[in-house]
């Protein structure tokens, strides 16, 4: 005989040809709403780790993870030990000021970071039109994002004015902002927020704006992860003390927070389908406890146990759990990694004709996937309980 006997009988139950109606009914949706759960939760959280990871990306790795005010209060050997540290990426120079791009078109404020060659760039890659080359070997050129570049009306090869508020001059006219003619060398497209006031020129000319000298500037540290950042302070302690630091948080923190505050949100709201799919596992299992009573007492006077009745039960509860479950799972994954084919069968576009990004996180989809086993599993407590109290005399007096 299949042991463990208890499991057997279990399966059996689960699996009967012949019963209550009803009870078949209310059982075949408990598996649906767990399955239905499931797949929402695993697409939803993958939709959500993929604009997370896309934003980031975008975004991050355009603005100093960390930033060191004055690198000349950081001794060589800290530095080198920075540079060596397993989060740190690249340590590059960094200069930067807030800036007006002003055009016969319009004016708009941004901030204006300087890039040195010799170092890697997240702009490499997003570059459209132009070629950074150029901004590194002829002065006072400036890449723009193609936000800006439609907004000032100027492509490669135009020129623009570039005005420093905050570094003035003295003329006949009386004191005026320091300002320059810069000409587009490259025009970029970071698909982020940061295209709206982020632009980029040649470091050794910003700061010869600025009025600093070649050694003046402040040091950009990028990790691998701009998420290690906790981690990264907790290693480095000893190396940032004494030191002016900032970092990413302060700029971009409270958007990546709310994209963390809707992601759980969601995944709360998504989960309550699962809870729901569960209590009707508890309700398909006290019907049947109900109904099979006396075959519950068949069973403890063949040698039955309380204990072995009550995993009768629980092998059939578990048995709707699991099933459930691995369809959820399989579902989930079938229809995140063609989310956007679905949606293009569907006849639902994006603005622009862009795809949503999917990022499957293993750690993420174990969570789910334990998780409702482990609720189908405490749904059958109870059911349990009230099988294995059966009296098989009160049941039997009158069969």
């Amino acid at each position: 005989m299949f042991q463990p006997v208890s499991l057997f009988v279990g399966l059996r139950y689960s699996r009967a040809a012949k019963g209550n109606a009803f009870i078949s009914f209310i059982s075949f949706f408990s598996i649906a709403g767990i399955a239905l759960g499931l797949m929402s939760l695993i697409t939803v959280s993958s939709v959500m780790n993929g604009f997370e990871q896309t934003l980031k990306a975008a975004m991050l790795d355009l603005i100093p993870h960390v930033q060191i005010k004055e690198n000349e209060q950081l001794d060589q050997n800290k530095l080198q030990a920075i540079e060596n540290h397993p989060l740190v990426k690249q340590v590059s120079p960094y200069v930067a000021s807030d800036v007006i791009l002003q055009t016969n078109q319009d004016l708009v404020g941004v901030q204006l970071q300087g890039l040195f060659q010799g170092y890697e760039t997240a702009l490499d890659e997003a570059i459209r039109a132009g070629s950074l080359t150029r901004l590194y070997e002829q002065k006072y050129q400036v890449a723009l994002s193609r936000y800006l570049a439609n907004k000032l009306g100027v492509s490669v090869g135009q020129q623009l004015r570039v005005i420093m508020p905050e570094f003035t001059t003295y003329t006949p006219l009386g004191r005026t902002p320091t300002q320059r003619l810069f000409t587009v060398a490259a025009i970029y497209d970071g698909q982020s927020e940061a295209d709206t006031y982020l632009a980029f020129a040649d470091g050794k000319s910003l700061q010869r704006l600025m009025r600093k000298k070649p050694e003046q500037y402040d040091l950009n540290i990028h990790l691998y992860d701009a998420f290690s950042l906790p981690d990264f302070y907790q290693q480095a302690d000893s190396l940032l003390q004494g030191l002016e630091t900032q970092d990413w948080q302060t700029q971009q923190g409270t958007l990546f927070a709310a994209v963390a505050m809707e992601k759980r949100i969601m995944s709360l709201l998504l989960g309550l389908i699962v809870i729901v799919a569960v209590f009707n596992i508890i309700s398909a299992l006290s019907m049947m406890v109900s109904e099979k009573q006396g075959e519950v007492a068949i069973l403890q006077t063949l040698g039955f146990t309380p204990q072995m009745i009550a995993k009768v039960f629980m092998a059939q509860g578990m048995y709707n759990g699991v099933f459930g479950t691995l369809i959820g799972v399989a579902g989930g994954l079938l229809l995140s990694n063609n989310i956007n084919e679905v949606l293009h069968l569907a006849g639902l576009q994006l603005l622009g004709g862009a795809e949503l990004p999917v990022k499957i996180e293993l750690t993420d989809l174990t969570i789910m996937a334990v998780g409702s086993i482990l609720l189908s599993f405490l749904a059958t407590l109870y059911p349990a309980k009230r099988a294995s109290s059966v009296l098989p005399a009160e049941v039997l007096r009158y069969e």
